[in-house]
Parts: C-alpha cells; structure tokens; sequence
C-alpha cells in the first residue's frame, strides 16, 4: 500500500511544532489561510509553545462549522503545501464519514461509509496512510478524480483523534507541493489534532444546539396549531353537561376530540392515532378536516365511517391506523347513537346498575379496505354520565408497572357521578395523576364526560 503507519507504534508527539515547519505558499501563490498562525524558522520551545497557543486561538475562533472547517484546511494546506485537502467528520451513527467542505469542490456534502477508500480504510483502522502516488493502493478510489477531472499523485490520510484516542475525524491530504509527504508534515498535523478535534465537537454541539432550538420552536408552532384544531369550549347543551380534558405528552400527538353539530342533533367524537409525535399529529389533523367534510354530505354515521375509513387508509398507505369513537346525540329523547371503531370502549355509569359500555362498531380505521361499520344505540336515564377516554388513561401505570384500566376509571366516575361534569374530568385526571406518581409518562391523555341532567 505505501507507507502505513498504525498510530499506536508511534512515539508520542511533543505538543509543538517542528522548526522545520514552514509558513510560505510557493511562489506566485497565496497562502490559502492567511491569518493562520506560522511557526517561525529554527523556532526555540518557548515560540512553538506560542504558536499552538495561537493556532488554538484560530480554531477556537468560531462556532460555525462549515467555516471551521474551511479554517483547518486553509491551516494544514498552508503548512504541508498540500493542493487540496478534505475534512471529513465522523457519524458514528451511521457508520459513515462526512463533509461539507473539500477544497476544489466547492461547498457540497460528501458522505462515504466506513471502509471505503482511503479515508473510510483510516477512519475504520485508524492508521496513517502516507503515498507518494495515490493510485499504488487498491484501497484507493479514483471516482472523485474521474468526476472532476482531476489527478491524485501523493496522499496523506490521518485520523482526527480527542484528548481520549478516539477518531472523531479524517484528514486527507492531496499532492504537495515539491515532493511526497514527509514525517515533518505528519508530525505537525499530529501535534494540532487534539486542537482541532476540541474545535469540531464544539461546533458540532454548537451546530446541534441551534438545530434543536429550531425544532423545538418548529414544534412548539405545532402544538400552538395543532391546540387551535381542538374545540376551545365544549358545546352547551339543553339538558346535557358536558365537559372535556387534555394533556400532550409531546409537544404534539395524535390524541383528538371533537363537537359538531348535525341537523339540530350533536355529534362528539374521540379518537387516538396510532404512534406519538409529528406523524400522528399530522395524521390526526387530517382526521379532523377529513370528518368535517363528511358530516356536511353524509347523513348517516355507517356511511361516515365507512368513507372515512377509506380515505384515511389512502392518505397513509396503511402504515398509521387510529381508533375511533363516534356518537350523535338525540337530545329530545335522550338517546345516544354511536360507532365504535376499535376504541377503548366509552362507559354508561349510573346510580345503581353496572357500568355499560358501548362497543357497538368494528375494527380500527385505515388498515383494511370496504369495512362495513355496525352503529349501536343507548338510553340515557337522568343523572347518568357517559365517560370517554383515550388509552394514556387506562394504560398509565404506577412504579409497579401496574395499569390504571377501565374498572378503576369507572369506580372513579361512579364516586364522582353528583359532581358536575368538569370536575368530575378533573377528578378522574387528578386520580390517574396520583396512582401514576413516579412512573414515566408515556402517552397523551382525553377524558371526556357527558352528565345527563
């Protein structure tokens, strides 16, 4: 291959430049990083020492990685007199390499995995690779000088190494001027790696910091949109109380409740997407103007949730499915029709009998094409409640693992069923709060009551 020089048979390199280290470009050239700080000719340790601590000062000089990176290169082509020079950055993530700067190329992201060419072989050994004519080694790739046009003759691949040894970059270095690589170039480059791999990572968090201060206000716009697709009020109604909670546990999620009113009747529905976060979200808001539109032209809740169904299932393609609960309340004869499709089934509590609860319907929406949905009916009686939730209230546990479940949401309703039907919301939420104490919080949560008066 060349000279391969594994890192850990080399003596440790003292932390300063060589007095052979040179500053100039070559005649008729300018040097391609002209504030770079130069070691001077024969230098004594004390101006080394002074010229790390300068070279420092230049790396540690912005926040901005891309020119961060434009910093090293014009450094280290400055001092190796290299024609062009490549920075590539680990992803361990992905078990690729990574860059947005390679000199002659312009600004434009290069990525290759782990292993290929030179500098994967380095990132991936962590060997220096030192060749007076690049194309001797058949771990190099001559794509890049196919594209552009151009000649790789003598390399220098190294590793970019931390304070603790571990590879957070490669640097390769192409064609120097006057002659192969030599000791001197590799030795320079060593004693600034810490100083740069330091830079890197704090451009990096730099980097990842603003990213993340970007999403979370991207993220808090969609909540903020997201809460103004949700009734702000739950509807009045002749005889009815109604009341309603919710609590995200994201910033968004695919929880959602809603009131629309269908000639002279009143039509609620609950529902919870599969999964958590911006794609349940988006699910959900498209739920929403989906349902919207079809009670304005459908007038039976069989066909609501028949073309519901298929349209969810077009938009998705069948890798989100949601469960629904859809009711239309007859206020004059207090009676209640409904479609329950796969949800968590909606409680009937009252003062005396067993809790009733209403699974009439069929299976979830958007998985399977032309479900045919059955619709059940129920009596109301006075002072009965009707309590509808969402599974992040049966399904929160306690440190035991233990789940909240419907009979405890039931027990808790029947206790509360002479209180008005907000505080018996917040009564339910207040006891999921308490049983849940401690465990984490995995899911969104809706309680919605209906007291019939």
């Amino acid at each position: 291959m060349g000279q391969v020089i594994p890192y850990s048979s080399r003596e440790p390199v003292e932390a300063h430049a060589p007095s052979s280290w040179r500053a100039a470009a070559p005649p008729g050239e300018t040097a391609p990083l002209e504030e770079a700080p130069h070691a001077p000719a024969h230098a004594g340790a004390f101006e080394r020492l002074q010229f790390l601590v300068e070279t420092s000062k230049v790396l540690n000089s912005t926040l901005d990685l891309p020119e961060l990176l434009e910093i090293v290169l014009g450094l280290t082509t400055a001092q190796t007199r290299a024609e062009r020079a490549t920075l590539f950055l680990v992803d361990a993530a992905r078990q690729q390499l990574w860059s947005l700067v390679a000199q002659g190329l312009g600004q434009q992201e290069i990525r290759l995995p782990f292993g290929k060419g030179l500098a994967g072989w380095v990132a991936q050994t962590g060997e220096i690779v030192n060749l007076a004519d690049a194309y001797e080694s058949p771990q190099f790739d001559a794509h890049f000088d196919r594209k552009f046009g151009y000649r790789t003759r003598s390399i220098l691949v190294m590793p970019v190494r931390d304070r603790g040894g571990r590879i957070v970059g490669v640097l390769e270095l192409l064609n120097k001027r006057g002659g192969p690589f030599d000791d001197v170039d590799i030795e320079f480059l060593e004693s600034i790696s810490v100083h740069a791999a330091i830079a890197l990572d704090n451009a990096r968090l730099h980097k990842e910091s603003l990213e993340r201060q970007r999403l979370e206000r991207d993220l808090a716009l969609a909540r903020t949109i997201q809460q103004g697709l949700l009734p702000k009020a739950p509807p009045r109604l002749h005889g009815l109380d109604v009341a309603v909670r919710h609590e995200t546990c994201y910033f968004v999620g695919g929880d959602y409740y809603d009131f629309l009113p269908v000639s002279g009747s009143q039509l609620f529905v609950i529902a919870d997407v599969e999964g958590k976060g911006a794609s349940s979200a988006l699910v959900m808001s498209n739920l929403q103007a989906t349902l919207r539109t079809l009670v304005r032209h459908v007038h039976a809740l069989e066909g609501v949730m028949y073309y519901l169904n298929q349209a969810l299932l077009e938009s998705t393609r069948g890798e989100k499915y949601l469960t629904l609960f859809l009711g239309l309340l007859d206020l004059p004869r207090r009676g209640l029709h409904y479609i329950n499709a796969g949800h968590l089934p909606p409680l009937v509590i009252g003062a005396n009998a067993a809790p009733r609860p209403l699974q009439q319907g069929g299976p979830v929406i958007g998985l399977l094409p032309g479900l045919r949905y059955a619709r059940g009916y129920v009596e109301l009686q006075k002072g009965e409640v009707v309590v509808a939730c969402t599974d992040g209230i049966t399904e929160a546990s306690n440190a035991a693992e233990e789940q909240y479940g419907l009979e405890r949401l039931a027990h808790t309703v029947a206790q509360q069923r002479a209180r008005p039907a907000a505080e018996i919301v917040d009564a339910v939420f207040d006891d999921v709060n308490g049983f849940s104490a401690g465990a984490e919080r995995r899911d969104d949560r809706v309680v919605l009551a209906l007291k019939v008066g």
